[in-house]
């Protein structure tokens, strides 16, 4: 694997842990403000953190339930809150009726309230332009401290159907009301004065203190709506969280397999040492025979040899043949291998002539 690859794999490993690492930090300190619309997890500006966090310190027990209304019995004691959900199936409508009918309360509406029409027989209808500044329009016990609400002005009804108007403005229906057996439904059209960024304007806490009924009430909000389903195991995991732990695995095995590459076989437990000198002179041979060049192969040896047996002998460095003959006959060396000095190498044997000559003249037993 090349440099550029070991180095851009390196980033994208580090990007992916540097991201890990934030999210982590977001999940624990709370992060960024967002979240699904009408969320009471939520924390952005259309969450509805804030307005679960209010009805608890008013005394509200929340909770916050992430199965569908069909599969989970619901205690006509509390107030569920659902709004802005994608869509309803008929199942859940119907569970959410009977539990209205048992003395239960529901807050909804919002974007995708065709489901309603499951729920009341002629439920507020006629879209039209929002109103900003929402005023009472009866009397009714949700409206007790309520004058004026500020909305977001996204939505209002031309009619309240069956239903009794409580807020609004110029014959445009922001709330409405509805008995249905036992049980009370409240319906907004724009559910932006329960959310967090108009929360604290106007009466709009109020208005939120007062939907979900008498203090004390446990309120129940529908995540599974936005998102929030029951899960386990891997499941459980967010997509986010998955393709980043997907991505960290990847890099970090790719990254072992370009390590293992690059560091080769394991390494031995013992030091390799180098090879015998046979082994060496071995070697030498098998070149110098391939190149058939012995005298340029072994000159530098002879002009060694030479040097060394010139110091010896006390003679001056431009001796002649015949007194560098003499001196090495005086020192006992073969004459095989003083013709080796003065004679340019022919054979494998005179190669080897210059070699014990040189080892001959250099081993000196006087020398300390």
């Amino acid at each position: 694997m090349t440099r550029p690859w070991k180095i851009g794999l390196a980033l994208v490993a580090a990007i992916v842990a540097i991201d890990l690492v934030l999210r982590f930090l977001g999940s624990v300190t709370g992060g960024t403000p967002g979240g699904p619309r009408s969320s009471s997890y939520a924390t952005g500006r259309t969450g509805l953190g804030a307005y679960a966090e209010l009805l608890g310190h008013d005394g509200h027990p929340v909770d916050r339930l992430r199965k569908l209304p069909h599969s989970q019995r619901l205690d006509p004691a509390e107030t569920v809150v659902l709004l802005d959900p994608p869509a309803v199936d008929v199942r859940d409508a119907e569970a959410l009726r009977a539990f209205v009918a048992a003395g239960g309360r529901l807050v909804a509406g919002g974007d995708g309230s065709a489901w309603l029409d499951e729920l009341l027989s002629q439920p507020p209808g006629g879209l039209t332009t929002g109103v900003r500044d929402a005023a009472a329009l009866a009397h009714a016990p949700e409206l007790r401290h309520v004058r004026h609400v500020e909305t977001a002005g996204l939505r209002a009804w031309r009619s309240a159907g069956r239903a009794q108007p409580l807020l609004g403005r110029g014959g445009a229906v922001v709330l409405a009301a509805a008995n249905l057996g036992r049980g009370r439904v409240l319906i907004l059209a724009d559910p932006s004065p329960l959310q967090n960024g108009l929360l604290g304007r106007r009466d709009n806490a109020e208005l939120g203190l007062a939907l979900a009924g008498r203090p004390g009430r446990p309120v129940v909000f529908l995540e599974s709506y936005h998102g929030y389903g029951s899960s386990s195991g891997l499941a459980a995991i967010p997509l986010a969280w998955q393709l980043l732990l997907g991505g960290l695995a990847l890099a970090v095995l790719v990254y072992m397999v370009a390590r293992g590459r690059r560091l080769g076989p394991p390494e031995s437990p013992e030091r390799e040492l180098p090879p015998p000198r046979r082994e060496y002179v071995d070697a030498v041979a098998a070149v110098l025979a391939r190149t058939r060049q012995r005298d340029e192969a072994v000159a530098g040896l002879r002009r060694r040899a030479r040097e060394e047996l010139l110091q010896r002998a006390d003679l001056p460095p431009d001796a002649d043949d015949e007194a560098l003959e003499a001196a090495a006959r005086r020192l006992a060396v073969p004459r095989d291998e003083v013709a080796a000095l003065v004679e340019p190498a022919r054979t494998d044997d005179d190669v080897l002539a210059v070699g014990r000559a040189l080892s001959r003249i250099g081993h000196d037993p006087h020398r300390r």
